[in-house]
């Protein structure tokens, strides 16, 4: 199937069901697909055809998607543009990615003139949300083409997206994402999920990224999709009560976010069936909270760009033992290798490591990216040994879960001995006065790196430094416990909420002739 058939078979049977709601307005499949196929013709006419890039820059918006959706149906790529990006970041990806067409909403006119005046080779702008300088509004531009129906050849190999890599340690890589493995996730996630037609799903993340996955996954489920311009804990917690939620999606820095909030236990949440975490690793501790003031609905996908959100899932049951109580050891694993995705581990040699030994997760199937458009050297590298390489450090306990110890490149080497982060942060975080944190290696001329714990507080919850080391001491000994902490007022993040590791602790590096 191509990615948008599960949207028209949405269409074909029940054209009346709300599709999408935004700002307390609704909108049915058939009033949604009339426009997405205006969209589509329109493209046609600029000469859009299969896997010509269109890019979309805007904030969570029912037109957005609606373009989305249209570039979809035209056999376009659909090229997401993070609104949290740096502007230089906009224009390399735009550029490198041989964008033609440009859908912005209007904030972002600033960045439309630059594009038109810096890469002649977009030839097409349309304003989101009415006319821009640049180019026509969306709604007066979809008036003047043709709603007629759009019929596509069936192409699963067709790329259907091409998105950046997170861009951390350089510039983005660009992942080719094709029909077939939208269709594997898809599949991975029906095969996992219970569905009786009502899915509602909570688009609070951003949908230029992850967010859109399970949108396309709740399409998949016939569902209706709440959209809210971007995320706000008070009108997540109200919305998940008004709308009757059943699915939703959030990183864990938003996760925790909603568990801080004072009136986080001031509404109904009962509707929920599934709230997915994923994208970074989640304290224990604070999944445990979750778990208490959401019920048992949290359930952990664990994938990325290159194999999106379908390699491993951790299903709400599964953080439960047998008796039905919290597993405290479960909850830190990523979960079991997902329904139509091969999973295993590896060492640099390219052998399957035995179970109990730290290796590679590296995935095989439909899931897996075409490759990284223009960079050949990146997909051989990413592809050694016939199987997809993910950079994460993991083990396998004795009932097939995985636990991820770290990024392959994080580990910090004290001493000789080697420390994951990871291992160290879920100690941190389970202090009460801790919001987020970030463990690094910095320089130490006598155990070649020693471990700085860096943190950000709770608003108004102060806590002296030697405590949070006495009680990482206790729990982890003293080669794992921090010789230092920093506090910060907010440490630094991505634009899709992660917090940078590498960022914090490219700060205690510089001037280093060697960073390990």
């Amino acid at each position: 199937m191509n990615l948008i058939d599960f949207f028209n078979r949405n269409v074909h049977m029940f054209p009346d069901k709300a599709a999408l709601i935004f700002q307390d307005r609704s909108w049915s499949y058939g009033q949604v697909d009339n426009m997405a196929c205006r969209v589509a013709n329109g493209l046609a006419k600029f000469g859009v055809q299969r896997e010509t890039k269109c890019a979309v820059i805007s904030r969570n918006h029912w037109l957005g998607f609606a373009a989305l959706l249209g570039i979809l149906k035209s056999r376009g790529t659909w090229v997401p543009i993070n609104v949290g990006n740096a502007e230089e970041d906009h224009l390399y990806i735009l550029d490198f990615f041989d964008v033609e067409v440009l859908f912005y909403q209007k904030e972002f006119e600033a960045l439309a003139r630059r594009v038109r005046d810096e890469i002649p080779a977009i030839r097409h702008f349309i304003c989101i949300d009415g006319a821009g300088e640049c180019g026509p509004g969306l709604e007066e531009w979809m008036a003047h083409q043709s709603d007629e129906a759009v019929a596509l050849p069936l192409d699963p190999d067709g790329m259907c997206m091409l998105r950046g890599t997170g861009g951390t340690t350089g510039r983005p890589k660009a992942v080719m994402n094709t029909n077939r493995n939208f269709m594997a996730m898809i599949a991975n996630y029906r095969a996992r999920m219970k569905s009786d037609g009502a899915s509602v799903y909570l688009a609070a993340a951003p949908l230029s990224h992850a967010a859109a996955m399970f949108a396309f996954i709740n399409i998949a489920l016939g569902g209706t999709m709440v959209i809210l311009p971007k995320f706000d804990a008070l009108a997540v917690l109200a919305s998940i009560e008004k709308h009757r939620v059943s699915l939703i999606y959030l990183p864990p820095t938003a996760i925790y976010s909603l568990l801080s909030h004072p009136k986080v236990h001031d509404f109904d949440y009962s509707s929920l069936r599934y709230f997915i975490y994923g994208a970074a690793p989640m304290s224990a501790a604070k999944l445990g909270e979750a778990i208490g003031v959401f019920g048992h609905v949290m359930t952990q996908a664990y994938g990325q760009h290159e194999a999106p959100a379908g390699i491993t899932f951790l299903s709400a049951e599964e953080h439960l033992d047998a008796n039905g109580k919290l597993d405290e050891r479960r909850l830190l694993s990523c979960g079991r290798p997902a329904a139509f995705t091969r999973v295993a581990l590896m060492n640099d040699d390219g052998e399957f490591v035995a179970r109990g030994e730290v290796g590679e997760i590296v995935a095989q199937g439909d899931i897996v990216m075409r490759g990284y458009y223009k960079n050949p050297e990146a997909t051989a590298e990413v592809s050694k040994f016939g199987w997809h390489h993910t950079g994460d450090l993991a083990y396998e306990d004795e009932d097939g879960f995985l636990y991820i110890c770290d990024r392959k490149k994080e580990i910090i080497i004290t001493g000789g001995f080697n420390v994951y982060p990871l291992e160290v942060e879920q100690v941190i975080l389970s202090h009460p006065s801790v919001q987020d944190c970030a463990v690094v290696g910095v320089p130490d001329p006598k155990w070649g790196e020693a471990i700085k714990a860096v943190v950000e507080l709770k608003p108004g919850a102060p806590v002296p430094p030697d405590e949070l080391i006495a009680m990482c001491r206790e729990r982890l000994g003293p080669v794992k416990t921090p010789k230092s902490v920093d506090f910060v007022a907010a440490l630094p993040r991505s634009a899709v909420g992660k917090v940078m590791r590498r960022a914090v602790r490219d700060t205690y590096w510089v001037g280093e002739a060697r960073r390990v």
